[in-house]
């Protein structure tokens, strides 16, 4: 049996936990729990606004979830003998330590810096947060949907956020990496 009902309780409260240590952490380096705007939205519509990635859903959220998938066929290959529940943990504990990392002032600033994201000063812990349990669903739509069906939704998630936001998870590795003047420059021409 493959999925989240093939957890044990143990490997169920050690993915939590990471979760929670992940917030918690987020938390002691200073980001609000909530949007400092003081309102939880379900959906944030505007790249271009300090409210990016503070609230439960945004632009980004395709992009955790193709992390899932990601990760999921990563520690598949490379942990094939492992159970669902170890790989869920070790994709859990990897989406954690990126959204530790993504948040301290280093890559914000490289974010500032080298991408669309000028209004951008970190994620509220609820986004955060958010971001690992969207990465979650996407590891467990990738053990149960055939391949086919996720290579087809991971490429329409990018299309769909390249032509509504110009940026994805694609872009956004690229930006951060390997910093590209004439992407950006499309990236701005909204």
């Amino acid at each position: 049996m493959t999925g989240l009902r093939s957890m044990t309780r143990t490997q169920i409260v050690i993915a939590a936990s990471i979760i929670l240590l992940a917030g918690a952490a987020l938390y002691g380096m200073g980001h609000p729990l909530i949007c400092k705007c003081g309102v939880v939205k379900l959906w944030h519509f505007d790249v271009m606004t300090s409210e990016n990635s503070q609230h439960i859903f945004d632009w980004y959220t395709p992009s955790h979830i193709i992390h899932g998938v990601l990760f999921y066929f990563l520690f598949w290959l490379i942990a094939p003998r492992s159970s669902f529940g170890t790989r869920l943990i070790l994709a859990v504990l990897l989406e954690a330590g990126w959204e530790v990392a993504e948040n301290t002032p280093y890559v914000i600033d490289r974010y500032r810096e080298a991408t669309i994201a000028l209004d951008y000063f970190g994620d509220s812990v609820l986004n955060s947060v958010s971001d690992i349990l969207f990465m979650v669903a996407g590891f467990v739509l990738a053990a149960r949907l055939p391949v086919w069906a996720i290579v087809l939704i991971a490429l329409t998630f990018e299309v769909f956020t390249g032509i509504m936001i110009r940026d994805g998870l694609a872009l956004n590795v690229l930006m951060l990496v390997w910093p590209s003047e004439t992407v950006l420059q499309w990236q701005n021409a909204r």
